[in-house]
């Protein structure tokens, strides 16, 4: 493998009016993920019950779009280093917009699950992509205000995504397949936009990609995500069938490691990790995703299963949260730009959420509606201050040659979290909810209540009771059960080093370089 010696042309820093345009058309896009993403939370239910899906089906919709897009992040990151952004985020609408019209029509459970992988890949490449064109344009200094942005953005999404998911899966004429059909207009949209708005030069390197290296870290991650997917539900955690993934799962990613460390153009540097802010902010990341994903993606499970709401007010229940995390990343993007100062805010944060997760922790069937909605409150508050700004720090720290890879390495590994706390709690929460009814009911009704996901309006009251009450004990048990990923959070962002924000973008830094 070879690089070329010609050193590139020096990029040029855009102006203040071609980073305003260019962010448009890249929050356009970020909003087309979130979307696409949320849109589905409170159709989920409804899609799998007239699918004739079981929970597993249930955890596995979810599942898939994760771990496709954690697999593919450090592929995109590293492609971002070499190629074309803008071409490549275009690419990656292109294959959102595909998954989402095959996710409209399919007939079947399993043609669904395929297609959220069409998805999961196109949104491994905004996840990375988005992140770091932002830090190719802008500097970590005025990242924050922008993220500020992003943060609206991403609630604007995220409220509106569970919102339309709702009406439309409780408005007869529509029906849920208008949740993935209402995402290609806007996908088309950023496309376009993206098109006219983003003038990121190339810097352009003959350099042959890791694909071999790609393919094995894709590999090992799939595989134990399959493993935490399975283990509890389809065989025993402790069954010769986990012992098989688990050493087949480390040793396709040790394998991967040994080759990473022998090509020229890795697809995760290891030489990254040898800098402790992006050991720590990998860490954090991780465990932050574990912690978001695993416990928030059953709660709109346990609004409409447990507390008995439709899909729209269950997606009007989720605004406590999303309120939270606007406030939260809003105002402390702006303090960082202003203050400079940001290690504050990663300590509020990890506290915040790990008081929370503890908080949710105590939820029932009984639990008030105002209770929740304080206890999401302040979840929401922890994860605003400290997504974004666990990617700025680790931004700030590393060459601008390497800023691709180590944004989608801290992305990845959050996504990775995200992917093991899905499915490896979601395996948990059925085993909670069919021990709880068998105990309540007997063993024939938790075959109904525990792997198939209920229709309550079709069973009689005291079986409806008692699922109810399933639901409700086994989803304070996900939150309970994250909570210390939460604590670990705290004890990896103290000890991060409280360096001063860089004042200039990565195309200038990238130019001061090539000048020098």
């Amino acid at each position: 493998m070879t690089v070329s010696q010609d050193r590139p042309p020096s990029p040029a820093a855009m102006s203040r009016g071609q980073v305003r345009q260019a962010m448009s058309g890249l929050m356009m896009g970020i909003f087309v993920a979130i979307l696409a993403s949320t849109v589905v939370a409170n159709a989920l239910p409804r899609i799998i019950s007239e699918l004739d899906g079981s929970q597993a089906s249930y955890t596995w919709v979810v599942t898939t779009e994760l771990l496709a897009m954690t697999a593919t992040v450090p592929l995109w990151g590293k492609l971002a280093d070499l190629y074309n952004k803008k071409l490549l985020i275009q690419i990656s609408l292109g294959l959102f917009l595909i998954g989402s019209l095959i996710a409209g029509l399919a007939p079947n459970i399993e043609l669904l699950i395929g297609s959220r992988i069409v998805q999961g890949i196109g949104g491994g490449g905004l996840t990375a992509l988005a992140q770091v064109i932002m830090a190719a344009m802008v500097s970590p200094r005025e990242l924050g205000r922008f993220s500020g942005v992003f943060g609206a953005v991403f609630a604007v999404g995220t409220v509106a995504g569970p919102l339309i998911g709702g009406f439309m899966v409780d408005t007869s004429w529509l029906g849920w397949r208008w949740c993935f059909f209402i995402g290609v207009p806007f996908t088309l949209a950023a496309i376009l936009l993206l098109q006219r708005t983003l003038q990121l030069p190339t810097v352009r390197r003959e350099a042959k990609v890791d694909y071999l290296g790609a393919f094995l870290i894709m590999a090992g991650v799939s595989t134990l995500l399959v493993w935490s997917s399975l283990a509890g539900k389809q065989f025993a955690w402790g069954s010769w069938q986990t012992a098989v993934l688990v050493t087949a799962g480390l040793l396709v990613l040790a394998l991967a490691v040994w080759v990473e460390s022998r090509v020229s153009e890795p697809v995760i540097p290891l030489s990254l990790f040898r800098k402790r802010t992006v050991t720590l902010t990998t860490v954090a990341s991780f465990l932050v995703g574990l912690a978001m994903f695993g416990g928030t993606v059953f709660l709109s499970q346990y609004f409409q299963l447990s507390l008995g709401k439709s899909p729209t007010v269950a997606g009007l229940m989720s605004l406590p949260m999303i309120f939270g995390l606007l406030v939260s990343s809003t105002v402390s993007g702006q303090l960082i730009s202003r203050t400079g100062r940001w290690k504050s805010f990663l300590v509020a944060g990890g506290a915040l959420m790990t008081g929370g997760l503890a908080l949710l922790g105590l939820i029932d069937a009984h639990t008030s509606v105002l209770t929740v909605s304080v206890y999401m409150f302040v979840l929401g508050v922890g994860i605003g201050l400290l997504n974004q700004n666990l990617l700025l720090v680790v931004q700030n720290d590393v060459p601008p040659a390497d800023l691709g890879a180590a944004t989608s390495t801290v992305s990845f590994f959050r996504s990775l979290g995200g992917s093991i706390g899905v499915s490896a709690l979601g395996a948990v929460l059925a085993n909670r909810v069919s021990s709880l009814i068998t105990r309540d009911l007997g063993p024939a009704a938790a075959a109904g209540g525990g792997d198939k996901v209920p229709d309550l309006a079709t069973l009689p009251g005291p079986v409806a009771t008692v699922i109810r009450e399933a639901y409700g004990v086994a989803t304070s048990d996900v939150f309970l059960i994250c909570a210390p990923a939460a604590v670990l959070v705290i004890l990896t962002v103290v000890f991060l080093r409280n360096m001063p924000l860089n004042n200039r973008s990565a195309m200038e830094r990238l130019a001061d370089e090539a000048a020098g």
